[in-house]
């Protein structure tokens, strides 16, 4: 058996911290930390998944009022053991950290693929629910279409509860008005 590169095991015997990954530079470009274990990211990314991103990331961006601003692929340290990766996110944060808090988060946004579906749509977005980030969107395909599932923060419960399933358009008011003609989107998620 092949011994793990040094860089690979944790700094110290409690294991990995949030923080440790702002000193870590041979730590791959999309590394998680979840419950203080590290999560490689090693797939590469398909052509439509990105390009998806990249239209919500400039259509919210447009509409977002001033003070907030649409992100991409930035992590959120969720607490001391968690520091998650969105896809994109609406934030009012600083631009000046390699990191966002829960607080400074009012969308996270996941675009679903075949390698990342069981840890978008079970993992972190129970991470995010439990961080009490207050909006969660899941970006899926059907019948070739994306569509989107939208969650909203229930506090008494810490965990989000569905707030729509969307097809061909999407109009929310939160966390602002939001008119987004999902046909527009790249298709085919998974081809």
């Amino acid at each position: 058996m092949t011994r793990l590169p040094e860089w690979m095991y944790p700094p110290r015997d409690e294991g990995w911290f949030a923080d440790d990954l702002d000193h870590f530079p041979e730590a791959p470009r999309h590394t998680e930390l979840i419950d203080g274990v590290l999560v490689f990211a090693l797939f590469p990314r398909q052509i439509r998944h990105t390009m998806i991103v990249d239209e919500l990331r400039g259509v919210l961006g447009r509409e977002a009022p001033e003070g907030i601003n649409a992100l991409r692929e930035i992590a959120v340290k969720l607490d001391g053991r968690n520091r998650v990766e969105a896809d994109v996110l609406l934030t009012t944060g600083p631009g000046n950290s390699t990191f966002l808090t829960p607080d400074q988060v009012l969308l996270v946004i996941e675009v679903i693929s075949p390698e990342s579906a069981y840890h978008d749509r079970m993992v972190k977005l129970r991470k995010y629910a439990e961080s009490g980030i207050a909006h969660c969107w899941l970006v899926e395909e059907e019948d070739g279409t994306p569509v989107v599932h939208t969650y909203g923060f229930d506090g008494p419960g810490r965990s989000y509860v569905p707030t729509g399933i969307h097809r061909h358009e999407l109009r929310s008011r939160m966390p602002f008005p939001i008119e987004l003609n999902l046909d527009s989107l790249p298709s085919g998620l998974h081809s």
